[in-house]
């Protein structure tokens, strides 16, 4: 059975840190694109970052570069989201997500196409 879990959120004071862990079940994650998304309340989900199979290249959206770290672990079969410098805006439920293509590449046009397994999110607050 396919799973993605993700946990690290929380409340933070701006330009606080917070690191995110999705850990997949069930698969390789190492052989597939993996994304993190995020959805504010009122707001469409939006396409934070995304890490192609196989080591391959990282992709951010605008406003979290320079803040934002995607990374793999992979005898863990976990990606991280590292955010550093955050901001009231980042607040949001930020969910991982899994290409269900092996050998999966990032799509920048939308990070979401080809994502068929998503996690139930994690929590994060930035106010102070």
């Amino acid at each position: 059975q396919v799973q993605l879990v993700e946990s690290g959120g929380g409340k933070v004071q701006p330009g606080g840190s917070l690191r995110l862990s999705c850990t997949a079940l069930g698969f390789t994650s190492e052989y597939y694109a993996i994304g993190w998304f995020r959805q504010a309340p009122g707001k469409e989900r939006e396409g934070v970052s995304c890490i192609s199979s196989n080591n391959g290249s990282a992709y951010y959206t605008n406003s979290v570069k320079g803040r934002f770290t995607i990374s793999r672990a992979n005898a863990q079969n976990t990606v991280y989201l590292q955010m550093n410098s955050l901001e009231p805006e980042d607040t949001a439920i930020y969910y991982c997500a899994a290409d269900s293509e092996l050998g999966s590449n990032c799509h920048l046009i939308d990070l979401s196409y080809g994502m068929n397994y998503w996690g139930k999110g994690t929590q994060v607050t930035v106010s102070s």
